[in-house]
């Protein structure tokens, strides 16, 4: 049960925590309210009364979670669901009223107060899944004008306040839960954007390195084809400068995926502090790069690798990177335990460190850390 909580998101876990709230409601708020007044009544309406308020509680049930579907954005509107609940709501509280007009006695209150009350607590904490806050606010003052009708007027007022306590009370909880899965998707839109961003400037430097040589190359083809053509013998030597071009191209070609592919190491470093920071992750860079060469090219790989796992496959907010001599440490949050597996990314990591005599490590640590650990001799 435990891993199956930390395996779902923080916007996840809020929305069963809402989603519960509710429910539970209709669990523990029936009970309370029917043994106010089960000595008053008797065993066969008890009986009534149960049946009536567990019916009623499985119809708010329902409503509750369409209405929660509706409020973000996942289903329509249940139109009908709404007015069949309206009508049940107002059926009860009449029928309430007429079996049970009398005060109980040595009280200024009925028993048919005590099913109105069940009935309206019930129908405020449903319909505020549903319903806007202005018409909660009505159909809350709705409740305590009848109360008014049919109870002391203290307890009217009370029960006025409670219900307009009631729907503040959920619709902010409803509101919280909207702004929570909107940062959410943002979240992972930012991120999704840095490493657009970080495809888009290989691709730019691509388009810089190699696009001019590659025009030049057909403009001299195009030119030696009309030479040739025409029987010159300069088309040779246009075609032996298209020949240079190329392999000039060629050359520059490699080097720059050669670069990408083998990233210094002060670079990566710099780059990911910016690239994390932009997805809204506050990263810290401790230690600093006393060697160069290959092992430097190798731990810069890592460094990518690792900022790739941290923006795709984690809700991290804090991300710190440790370089002690050859030995880089990745720690960040927000990953679920229960959910890690050791993907292609880090497959090929490992086989690129391990052609160099070091190891990688990665292991997942409660509650919700994920430490990357790579080695060089």
């Amino acid at each position: 049960m435990l891993g199956w909580w930390r395996s779902r998101g923080s916007a996840a876990r809020f929305d069963l925590f809402v989603r519960y709230t509710f429910y539970l409601s209709f669990v523990f708020l029936p009970p309370l309210l029917i043994t106010s007044f089960a000595r008053e009544v008797s065993t066969a309406a008890l009986i009534v009364i149960i049946a009536a308020v567990l019916t009623y509680a499985l119809l708010s049930f329902r409503l509750v979670h369409v209405g929660i579907e509706h409020h973000l954005g996942h289903g329509p509107f249940p139109r009908r669901l709404v007015a069949i609940y309206l009508a049940t709501t107002g059926a009860l509280l009449v029928a309430g009223q007429l079996a049970y007009p009398d005060p109980l006695p040595g009280r200024q209150d009925s028993t048919g107060d005590g099913i109105s009350v069940i009935f309206l607590v019930l129908a405020i904490t449903t319909l505020s899944a549903v319903l806007r806050p202005r018409t909660l606010l009505v159909i809350a003052l709705a409740g305590g004008a009848w109360m008014l009708l049919t109870a002391p007027p203290g307890n009217a007022l009370f029960m006025t306040l409670m219900l307009v306590f009631l729907v503040g009370a959920f619709r902010s909880t409803l509101w919280m839960l909207r702004i929570v899965w909107e940062l959410d998707r943002s979240r992972e839109v930012r991120a999704n954007l840095a490493v657009a961003e970080e495809r888009l400037r290989f691709a730019r430097d691509l388009h810089d390195v190699v696009g001019r040589n590659l025009s030049v190359v057909a403009l001299k083809a195009d030119l030696a084809a009309q030479l040739a053509r025409r029987g010159r013998d300069t088309a040779i030597d246009e075609m032996l400068e298209v020949r240079r071009i190329a392999h000039e191209s060629l050359d520059e070609l490699r080097a720059v995926v050669s670069g990408y592919r083998t990233a210094d190491l002060s670079a990566e470093l710099a780059g990911a502090r910016s690239l994390l920071a932009s997805a809204g992750i506050d990263c810290r860079v401790i230690g600093d790069v006393t060697f160069e060469g290959e092992p430097a090219g190798a731990l810069g790989w890592a460094v990518r690798e690792g900022v790739t796992n941290v923006l795709r496959h984690s809700e991290a907010r804090t991300c710190t990177i440790t370089l002690r001599g050859k030995v880089l440490t990745m720690t960040n949050d927000g990953v679920a335990t229960s959910a890690f597996r050791f993907g292609s990314g880090l497959t090929g990591l490992h086989e690129r460190i391990a052609a160099l005599g070091g190891s990688v490590t990665a292991t997942p640590e409660p509650p919700n850390r994920f430490v990357l650990t790579v080695e060089l001799p």
